[in-house]
């Protein structure tokens, strides 16, 4: 039997005041028509990664909306956690293949942990790569099967996606992060554009008093009245950190007594990451103001919360993505971001924030010496993020993302499902109550999380003519 993750228990009301009645309401109303479904998430690993914060909080909230939800995690070898890196590093564009000897440890990793699926689900949600072969291993059954790709696999390469997409053909349903994200040739039907979400309530991104989080990066050695930038994420090459090293050197000087700190997390799935971090152990050992650490280290969820509200910027240069929590992380807690114009950044910095955007090293150095000559306009700009974040990234309104296309899997024409706006560019599910640009076509007047989805939408109103392959439902009859 696959190893069933704990979680605690939460309540779906605790997210009021926090996230507008009517995403919670709309929540409720789409939860009942799945009342008493079975659902199992299955991804590679229980910490050091987006998906698995996610799911800690995501699954208790589907139990106490009424569902029946349970958190698995395949089980895997070292060399299968080598191939699945080398996997997912190609899927986002790399040149490395897959040999034989590769293809053949990851299908035999997925025809075992295929046998230790024993349970019935109505839904079965595979997260990633790592356990996406384990359909076509196991067969269908009466469930229905939905492949969440949390990476951006526009441009992968060709010999590695191959090997992939023969596996996914019995997939009912895919859902990717972006539009842009769909790879050429997606054998599944029906493809559902969702972006992810924080949770406002977890260790990570919960209220923390100044005086705590003051107290908890001076134990760890950092001194908080001098001035600190920050990058928190993975230690993956796609991250940038030694991109991020160079543009604090260009900083520094302007800037005497300045701190970086770089704050990584090793997870079960990620063998490359001690790579990448001894990488930046000799790129900074001269310097003792750029600090390194890990979650292996002491460093967790509330090391990071500390980290995302005192540090004077927080940075995400990253050159690949798939979506980039850690902004929607740093901007909800009114923190101003520079971030890398890579997969779901720019949605996160849309409009009045896309000051915020770079695409260098200098240009990320420049954004940064900016905001610290600046703190009044560097408050503006993480006020704003805050709001942004508040309206369209918190988990309420990717929990009604994700059940609407649940419902609509299990019950096509649902009438809870048929009421929810969804902005046609991003996916985003919009409350009933919140404020958005909008625009009227075929009579039907379209509402946007941003001005940006709706200039995009403008330009081409034909490539969105419908989200999730159902036709287009974003607001009311004009």
């Amino acid at each position: 039997m696959l190893q069933t993750v704990d979680v605690g228990q939460r309540s779906i009301e605790a997210y009021r005041g926090l996230v507008s009645d009517g995403v919670l309401d709309e929540l409720r109303l789409v939860a009942r028509d799945l009342r008493g479904a079975r659902v199992v998430h299955l991804n590679a690993t229980p910490y050091g990664g987006g998906v698995s914060e996610l799911l800690r909080s995501e699954v208790p909230l589907l139990n106490d909306l009424g569902l029946v939800c349970d958190w698995k995690i395949i089980s895997g070898d070292d060399d299968f956690f080598q191939v699945t890196k080398k996997m997912h590093n190609a899927l986002q564009g790399a040149d490395d293949g897959l040999t034989i000897r590769d293809q053949r440890i990851y299908e035999a990793s997925a025809e075992r942990n295929a046998g230790l699926l024993e349970e019935e689900y109505d839904f079965v949600i595979v997260h990633d790569p790592q356990p996406a072969g384990i359909l076509s291993a196991h067969g269908k059954g009466d469930s229905l099967w939905v492949w969440r790709c949390h990476i951006d696999t526009s441009e992968p390469n060709p010999h590695v996606w191959r090997f992939l997409r023969d596996m996914l053909g019995d997939y009912d349903a895919a859902v990717f992060t972006m539009d842009e994200f769909v790879p050429p040739t997606l054998p599944i039907r029906r493809v559902d554009v969702i972006p992810p979400a924080i949770d406002p309530l977890s260790p990570k991104n919960m209220p923390l008093d100044p005086d705590a989080a003051r107290q908890v990066l001076d134990w760890i050695g950092i001194d908080v009245d001098l001035p600190l930038i920050t990058q928190i994420s993975r230690f993956d090459p796609w991250k940038d950190p030694l991109g991020v090293i160079a543009a604090y050197r260009l900083v520094r000087d302007e800037f005497p007594g300045l701190q970086l700190a770089l704050v990584g997390s090793m997870a079960l799935d990620d063998p490359q990451g001690w790579q990448i971090y001894r990488d930046i152990q000799r790129a900074s050992q001269d310097d003792p103001m750029i600090h390194l650490f890990t979650n292996l280290t002491g460093v967790g969820n509330i090391e990071v919360n500390a980290f995302q509200r005192m540090s004077d910027v927080v940075v995400q240069k990253s050159i690949r993505e798939g979506f980039g929590l850690v902004v929607s992380e740093a901007l909800w807690k009114a923190t101003p971001t520079v971030a890398g114009r890579a997969g779901g950044i720019p949605l996160q910095l849309a409009d009045d924030l896309d000051c915020l955007l770079v695409d260098s090293v200098q240009e990320c150095a420049q954004e940064i010496s900016a905001l610290l000559r600046d703190p009044v306009r560097a408050a503006q700009l993480g006020s704003r993020g805050r709001q942004r974040v508040g309206a369209h990234f918190l988990l309420p309104r990717l929990l009604l993302n994700e059940l609407s296309l649940l419902c609509g899997l299990g019950q096509p024409g649902s009438a809870a499902v048929s009421r929810v706006r969804r902005d046609p560019v991003c996916g985003m599910a919009l409350g009933p109550d919140q404020t958005a640009p909008t625009t009227e076509i075929d009579g039907l007047r379209v509402a946007f999380c941003s001005v940006a989805c709706q200039s995009r939408f403008l330009s081409r109103p034909e490539r969105y003519a419908s989200v999730g392959g159902t036709p287009l439902r974003t607001a009311d009859p004009a």
